[in-house]
């Protein structure tokens, strides 16, 4: 679903957060209009997983289409938060 992500909104990171790093791994579904419908954390820190579903809940898809039908589709979606509290960086599968 990489390819297809056509809007991503970065996460902001806590002001608590200013060096702490890590990746927040979702469970997500895509709806027929590209749309986030779901989200379920499979891993992450607790302080990262808010800002990451804020900002994700707010990424938009191409429609998965599968003979001419747009599809909803199950996703893994993962935001990482560098360390060194640069700018986050976001990649799915």
């Amino acid at each position: 679903m990489q390819g297809m992500l056509i809007k991503k909104i970065d996460p902001q990171r806590p002001p608590d957060a200013e060096r702490l790093g890590g990746e927040v791994v979702f469970k997500a579904v895509i709806d027929e209009k590209g749309n986030v419908e779901s989200l379920q954390m499979i891993s992450g820190h607790p302080v990262l997983v808010s800002p990451a579903i804020e900002a994700v809940k707010q990424w938009k898809y191409k429609p998965f289409i599968l003979n001419g039908t747009p599809m909803k589709v199950e996703t893994t979606i993962r935001v990482t938060f560098p360390g060194d509290g640069k700018d986050a960086q976001q990649g799915n599968k």
